[in-house]
């Protein structure tokens, strides 16, 4: 069973062989190849080599478009700054006042510099896996990629100050984020991942009104073209997790501070889990041991719907032997669907 099928097979209830692994690699895998993590944001071949070596390395099921939330921004015209091998900086917001939002143009996918080299990677990936592997692609959610252009601080106020001003950003941000899911779907991608980090810091009421209803538009024109969906936000999501529910995602990442057991229950038979073992404390500090139970004790409590994969990425500078016994324990404990 290659690593489409065991996707398709778990999303399907059907048997399978073991437990898909789904972490997800950036920076890591730039320098597991040797790459300037700037070589790595900006030149779609080094992420593909990248995603190719640490599938085959790590015994990794996805290979995935994904390096850093800057790639619609750029596009819209945010000044962000590529040190040669460190993260993106960003000094200053597109969106210095209300009054910004005027002459803001949603950038074309095929012909933005950045997004067009995420689809130039999507394609690449599909020629060399084939159907042995899907590809994920990626977007930024309509209020993540709010929160890029305007800056967490004052967005944070305009939801008070000028709810129906970031209503109408978030109109223009969702129309380009399913643009760009669309692109990606036609170069290729199985998969949509959609990064909404900033959500796990609002409340219930806030998320359901400023980011709730463009996850659900951009999941639905992503699953009319064919594909699946994968939504991901960072942090504790425990107050959320019935309205994640309901975006419409296929796939449902939790990161390590929610609580798996709880998760569970709240999906399901709905979305497929994702997660959540700690990055951090156990992938990258801890030892093999610790990886073991760690990765065996999410998969049980995750049941037969699950994917295996830290509850964010795999951290730059990761131990590759923690990495393995990952592989080892999914490999060791198969677990089909009952």
């Amino acid at each position: 069973m290659n690593s489409f099928e065991r996707m398709m097979a778990v999303l399907n209830r059907q048997p399978y062989d073991r437990t898909p692994n789904f972490d997800i690699s950036m920076a890591f895998g730039a320098h597991f190849i040797g790459a300037h993590l700037s070589t790595y944001f900006l030149d779609y071949r080094a992420l593909v080599v990248s995603n190719l070596a640490v599938w085959q390395a790590f015994d990794l099921d996805i290979v995935q478009a994904i390096s850093d939330p800057y790639r619609e921004a750029v596009d819209f015209g945010l000044t962000v700054e590529f040190p040669e091998d460190g993260l993106p900086l960003c000094r200053a917001p597109l969106l210095v006042d209300a009054d910004s939002l005027r002459i803001l143009r949603a950038p074309d996918p095929a012909l933005g510099r950045r997004m067009s080299d995420r689809l130039e990677g999507v394609q690449a990936l599909r020629q060399h896996v084939g159907r042995d592997a899907p590809i994920m692609g990626w977007v930024e959610g309509a209020l993540a990629e709010a929160n890029v252009l305007r800056g967490v601080t004052a967005l944070m106020l305009d939801f008070y100050d000028r709810p129906e001003w970031v209503e109408a950003l978030l109109e223009l941000t969702v129309g380009v984020e399913i643009a760009f899911a669309r692109a990606q779907v036609a170069a290729g991608a199985d998969l949509i991942g959609l990064g909404d980090a900033i959500a796990s810091t609002l409340s219930p009421r806030l998320y359901e009104k400023f980011a709730l209803p463009y996850e659900q538009r951009i999941f639905r024109a992503v699953h009319a073209m064919g594909a699946l969906t994968r939504l991901h936000i960072c942090g504790n999501t425990t107050h959320l997790l019935p309205l994640m529910v309901r975006s419409g995602a296929d796939i449902i990442d939790i990161d390590w501070m929610v609580d798996i057991h709880r998760a569970a229950s709240i999906f399901g038979d709905g979305p497929a889990l994702c997660g959540n073992f700690d990055p951090v404390g156990v992938m990258l500090r801890g030892n093999q041991e610790e990886v073991t139970r760690s990765v065996l004790e999410c998969q049980a409590a995750g049941g037969s719907r699950y994917f295996s994969a830290a509850g964010c990425e795999i951290p730059d500078g990761t131990p590759y032997a923690n990495l393995l016994a990952q592989a080892q324990a999914l490999k060791g404990m198969a677990h089909g669907f009952k």
